[in-house]
């Protein structure tokens, strides 16, 4: 039997070498009826067609791809990156050619080419894309959250202002990436005045919002705000995101409040049960890179005493701490309880 995961590694190898790969895909297919090729192998093989400069395979691949409700992705453009730039324009023409030819692929397709694009620094590509096929608030995003990774926030507003002009309507998304950007670089009186438009245009904050807002403010060491706003988003039934919680008990655990980074864990453990295990077990890994080993220790015993199973890594690094600072009476302790699970 040929696995899809060893097709996959050998698909990676010969991309790598840029050498044809259909001949060996279609000896597997041939060799091991029950071989179902993934998605990911699909997409390693469009890569290679590209590499090969074969478009016509090209183009039975995708509409094969199209009746069996398979999705494209970047890696099946990762080929674009070696592309000579005097040949880059008219391999994406041709792209764009085949995806408008083919059948449901080709809306993950134009999107995913989109965001390649936008990866290789390829913007007036990009626009030029969305020109030839539609112009969505999707593709606009892709523009947008590829500016502010630059930190190119000048260049994000100006998409963000085309949006509108080629009437695609904005939403909580491209919010997100310009007020992330504005954050990042701190530029907080800006990002002030963009939460004013968002909720003057009717939009209201969401749990990234949230996010973007509480990470920032443990950042500057503002927990204070960051408590207000986690305070307000609770109030308004939304969940906090896992990153939202590390935020917090990163924050405080920095400040030398590991008192508070515990009543914050306690406290989260009744107010967002979902989020009990990964925040009991990221306290007990900052304890443990602190060398402070008995109290990661504590927190692991805590957890499990309550019915919570930790992260996996971080108890097996607990316990080998434990072990090589000759405390093996707890290590075996979190090891009985841990064997419950």
């Amino acid at each position: 039997m040929v696995s899809p995961s060893f097709v996959l590694e050998v698909l990676f190898a010969l991309n790598k070498e840029g050498i044809p790969t259909l001949r060996f895909f279609n000896w597997a297919m041939n060799c091991c009826p029950g071989f179902v090729p993934s998605a990911k192998i699909y997409n390693q093989l469009v890569n290679n067609l590209g590499r090969v400069d074969d478009y016509e395979t090209m183009f039975g691949l995708l509409t094969k791809l199209s009746t069996r409700g398979f999705c494209l992705t970047e890696k099946a453009f990762a080929f674009l990156t070696l592309t000579r730039p005097d040949n880059l324009t008219s391999s994406v023409e041709k792209i764009v050619g085949i995806l408008n030819g083919v059948g449901s692929c080709r809306g993950s397709g134009i999107f995913s080419l989109i965001r390649h694009l936008c990866s290789m620094n390829a913007f007036d590509l990009a626009i030029s894309v969305m020109e030839k096929t539609s112009k969505s608030t999707r593709y606009y995003n892709a523009l947008i959250a590829a500016k502010c990774k630059n930190g190119d926030f000048q260049g994000a507003r100006e998409v963000f202002d085309e949006m509108s002009q080629s009437n695609c309507d904005p939403d909580m998304n491209s919010f997100n990436y310009i007020l992330g950007c504005l954050l990042k670089y701190n530029r907080v009186n800006e990002a002030c005045g963009l939460l004013e438009t968002m909720e003057r245009l009717g939009f209201t904050p969401d749990e990234i919002t949230y996010e973007l807002l509480v990470f920032h403010a443990c950042k500057a060491s503002r927990i204070d705000s960051a408590t207000q706003f986690l305070d307000k988003m609770l109030l308004e039934g939304l969940r906090p995101r896992l990153k939202t919680h590390a935020a917090f008990i990163k924050g405080y655990f920095l400040l030398g409040r590991e008192a508070d980074a515990f009543k914050y864990v306690l406290d989260m453990s009744l107010r967002d049960k979902f989020s009990v295990n990964v925040n009991y077990s990221m306290l007990s890994s900052l304890f443990c890179k602190s060398k402070r080993v008995s109290e990661a220790g504590r927190i692991l015993y805590e957890m499990m005493e309550k019915g919570y199973r930790p992260n996996q890594r971080v108890y097996f690094g607990v316990v080998k701490m434990l072990h090589k600072e000759n405390k093996g009476d707890m290590a075996s302790q979190l090891q009985n309880m841990f064997m419950k699970f």
